[in-house]
């Protein structure tokens, strides 16, 4: 008994360390030989936002698919899905009367994602403002014809910034149908940021099909706290005028690659990021970082001569900003080949210092893959949490209950840039963008060695 125990354990450190040498092997070559950061210029400066149903976004699927190809896969293909094609039509624009002064004061906002524009004419109107719905509810008899300003701040106490954002964001999401409810004209939703600047950042709205669908904007912060001190001494005036507009639904890619499997493969593995980004910026952090990651990992195994025994496809979806249709496509098109998906990993929250992975499976799975914390350690990820992964994998967990992943990078900036317009190259950090794709290539070299 005891030489069986001797020898397991034995087993045990020399397969540690066989692992540990390949996470440095793969490590390696990315910060030796790397491609993501130089991807990403090509990315944002080259093509720019990618709004689906847009040029650009025809231009990014083509650059993907060369991409990959030049990086090694397999095989690449374009998988077809309806977009929808939403156009911002113009500049957005909102001034406001200041009392006591002759000229308007300008407001610095940006049309809400899948918001109806004002018309030519613009929209003028008293301001109400609300700090939540319960407000709103109690205010419903003042919103006939109003303006309706919701000034709802980020929680700065939440460390997590992403729990400040899940709570914020149901004003934009829900905040126009809920004030057109009661016959409000217009809305503007204070930026979803906890930053100190005055960028305003859009981001899809929903509108309840049953109610008028009226024009809504973000603001930035400083304005919004502007707009805020002229409302606790006054009444207020806004004129806005927004060009939004839909066009058909039109036909987008989700763009794919794929390294086949040499034991198993019917059995995928897939690892994405969304190649749309919102039209303001180049898109750089959401989600230009997911997409290189994407690529990286496919290049650095390559480059390895890593065989896998699973296949890894690796997925540049479509039009997850705006609509989710081509997470949704390749979900619906892997049950109906009645595919075989044992996991599957997204990089959709920027690319600063991975942290860590959020993971969504059963109690086994998690305690498994939480077991390899200590191979990721070196390279900055110390904690693997319950619940996650990305929305484009989400239609994979909910169709097969394929265990999910996405990266947790450090998410103290995201905000800053999120949908904003100063989302650009810039503000990405070659080192901090190369340690999340490592991270990610070890996670999958993991499983795919060992399974969940």
């Amino acid at each position: 008994m005891q030489t069986f125990i001797a020898i397991f354990i034995c087993t045990s450190l020399w397969s540690q360390n066989d692992d540990s040498l390949m996470i440095r092997r793969i490590a390696d070559e990315i910060l030796l030989h790397g491609k993501a950061y130089d991807n990403l210029h090509d990315l944002t400066k080259k093509i720019g936002g990618r709004l689906s149903g847009s040029p650009q976004m025809y231009k990014a699927e083509q650059w993907g698919l060369q991409t990959m190809q030049a990086s090694g896969a397999n095989k690449t293909w374009l998988q077809e899905c309806l977009v929808p094609h939403w156009v911002r039509g113009g500049q957005d624009e909102a001034f406001f009367n200041v009392p006591g002064k002759k000229n308007l004061a300008r407001l610095d906002v940006i049309a809400l994602g899948n918001s109806m524009g004002t018309g030519p004419k613009g929209i003028s109107a008293s301001v109400i403002e609300v700090s939540s719905f319960d407000e709103l509810e109690a205010k419903k008899d003042q919103l006939k014809g109003k303006i309706v300003f919701y000034n709802h701040r980020f929680i700065d106490t939440y460390v997590r910034t992403f729990a400040a954002y899940g709570e914020a964001g149901q004003y934009r999401g829900a905040g126009p149908s809920r004030a057109a409810k009661y016959g409000a004209v217009a809305v503007i939703v204070r930026s979803l940021s906890n930053s100190t600047d005055n960028n305003p950042h859009t981001g899809a709205t929903r509108y309840d099909t049953t109610l008028p669908k009226i024009p809504a904007v973000a603001i930035g912060l400083r304005d919004a706290d502007r707009l805020d001190s002229v409302l606790q001494k006054s009444m207020v005036t806004v004129s806005l005028k927004t060009n939004g507009h839909f066009l058909p639904d039109t036909i987008g890619h989700n763009v794919i690659g794929e390294l086949t499997g040499s034991e198993f493969p019917d059995q995928v593995i897939t690892i994405g990021g969304h190649l749309d980004s919102w039209d303001p910026a180049e898109g750089a952090h959401d989600d230009g970082a997911g997409v290189v990651h994407t690529i990286e990992i496919l290049r650095a195994l390559k480059a390895l001569g890593y065989r896998p025994k699973h296949t890894i496809r690796f997925v540049l979806f479509a039009n997850e900003e705006n609509g989710l249709r081509g997470g949704t496509k390749y979900a619906e098109e892997a049950k109906g080949k009645n595919e075989k998906h044992i996991f599957a990993l997204e990089s959709d929250a920027g690319g600063f210092t991975p942290r860590g992975f959020t993971f969504g499976g059963t109690p086994e799975q998690l305690k498994k893959v939480q077991g390899w914390i200590p191979l990721l350690y070196p390279y900055g990820v110390y904690e693997i949490t319950d619940g996650g992964g990305g929305a484009d994998i989400g239609p994979l967990n909910r169709t097969f209950k394929t265990p999910v992943a996405e990266l947790s990078p450090d998410p103290q900036r995201y905000f800053d840039y999120h949908h904003a317009r100063n989302d650009v190259f810039e503000n990405v950090n070659k080192r901090e963008l190369e340690l999340g794709a490592i991270n990610m290539a070890a996670l999958i070299y993991l499983i795919d060695k060992y399974g969940l």
